[in-house]
């Protein structure tokens, strides 16, 4: 039996080390560590000229989704959301279980957002994202908010700029706010600010003490983004043993880490995900709804299953669409699922096996999300299946020699100069009538 602390960084003490019947000889490894096939919990790591599997629970995910984007996408530079209202039902159309709006006090029109808000009569919960101080307690809960998610920041880098408190004035204060919600029957959760660069044994007596006192849930922010994939399971994993109520994880994408980390902090133990539409939020943003949801959907098939069952994907496409417009900016070609290239295919083999089996370069059906797939034909990686299927499109009945003619006229064409479908077309056109591949194209 061998023990070692540091193969991997910030491991549980309590993971179990254990020499591997196989030698080093057997495989390459080019690096510390190595991920075990998914049906295995825990790393390959070698040390010594031996093997050892570093061994750690996961735990099957089960969620909510609180979207944020009325509250952390309002902080994104350049948004300015005129009527919250549209944005708030779409996201209950989509089936978010929560949508987080801003601090009442904010603005006058912050404050009237939330009363407007709280008063459609949606099916997701409606928090008020909070300083834990009872003014703002107070406010949010008369402007008829029923969850409040109060934060305070634990790290020695902000609470010496922001509050000054001591370890036991935190948890003082989070104990008088959190009294004040559950005598009113008003659900709570309490974040520690910079979870992640704040000192671990702070982190265990504040969420230990108030897990006993009776908050809802905690809440884990990685403020600036600086956490790693298995930090956070580690850190959360910790978290979780010595707390009984739900687990929150919000997370910033400095890094770009923000998917994996929610995906590890849920196989820790989270119970609870924090997402924004596009991802927008302060500086580089924080966990994107689409790109969580498409996470979630290819974890397993029955994962995929209680995500179609879950949530109305369809409205993902036009809810981005109407976020980007107040936003002030454009969905990347390459964002999740709605990305104009998300379902394009190119090269001649990847059209030519998605013409045949759409799964076998797709994890994600494009219909769940009532988007659509784009085959480009009309270039020079082109293949003679894909103009085939082009020339069904169009009705011809071509044999097998005309359109492998059109297919090489094509790929030689786009050798010396940009082709279009209409280039594609005409060349079949040209073959199906008896006519020069070339006829009418400029060459």
């Amino acid at each position: 039996m061998h023990r070692f602390r540091s193969i991997v960084p910030r491991l549980s003490r309590s993971s179990r080390f254990r020499a591997l019947p196989i030698s080093t000889r057997q495989f390459s490894i080019p690096s510390n560590a190595v991920p075990l096939p998914e049906d295995s919990s825990g790393l390959l790591c070698a040390r010594g000229g031996d093997l050892y599997h570093v061994e750690f629970e996961i735990i099957e995910p089960v969620f909510k989704i609180i979207d944020t984007t009325l509250r952390e996408g309002e902080q994104f530079a350049t948004t300015f959301f005129e009527d919250k209202r549209v944005i708030a039902q779409m996201l209950d159309d989509l089936g978010v279980e929560y949508i987080e709006v801003m601090n009442p006090l904010a603005s006058a029109q912050t404050a009237k957002d939330c009363e407007i808000i709280s008063s459609m009569g949606l099916k997701a919960k409606i928090a008020s994202h909070v300083r834990c101080n009872m003014v703002d307690v107070k406010e949010a809960i008369n402007r008829g908010i029923t969850v409040i998610h109060m934060y305070m920041a634990t790290s020695p880098a902000l609470k010496k700029f922001s509050h000054g408190k001591n370890l036991r004035e935190i948890i003082e204060a989070a104990k008088e706010a959190i009294t004040y919600c559950k005598e009113r029957n008003v659900e709570v959760r309490f974040s520690c600010e910079d979870t992640f660069r704040s000192d671990l044994a702070d982190l265990l007596e504040i969420y230990s003490t108030l897990s006993e006192f009776g908050v809802d849930r905690i809440g884990l922010a990685d403020t600036v983004g600086v956490a790693s994939p298995l930090q956070v399971l580690d850190t959360v994993r910790r978290i979780a043993r010595v707390v009984t109520c739900e687990i929150g994880y919000h997370t910033h994408n400095d890094t770009g880490c923000c998917i994996a980390n929610a995906l590890l902090a849920l196989q820790g133990g989270v119970t609870h995900i924090d997402t924004s539409v596009l991802g927008i939020g302060e500086r580089n943003g924080i966990t994107p709804l689409g790109g969580f949801l498409a996470r979630m959907y290819t974890y397993n098939a029955g994962y995929k299953s209680m995500i179609i069952e879950r949530y109305n994907l369809r409205v993902l496409k036009p809810l981005e669409e109407y976020v980007s417009h107040c936003a002030g900016v454009d969905i990347p070609f390459n964002n999740y699922v709605t990305g104009w290239s998300a379902f394009t295919h190119k090269a001649g083999v990847h059209s030519k096996a998605v013409l045949q089996n759409p799964s076998s370069y797709e994890v994600i059906c494009p219909d769940d999300f009532g988007v659509s797939r784009d085959i480009k034909l009309a270039h020079r990686l082109t293949g003679w299946n894909a103009v085939g299927e082009r020339s069904t499109q169009l009705g011809l009945d071509l044999s097998e020699s005309s359109i492998k003619e059109a297919a090489k006229f094509i790929k030689t064409l786009a050798d010396t100069k940009k082709v279009d479908l209409e280039m594609l077309d005409k060349a079949l056109q040209n073959v199906g009538g008896g006519r020069p591949v070339n006829y009418g194209i400029q060459g």
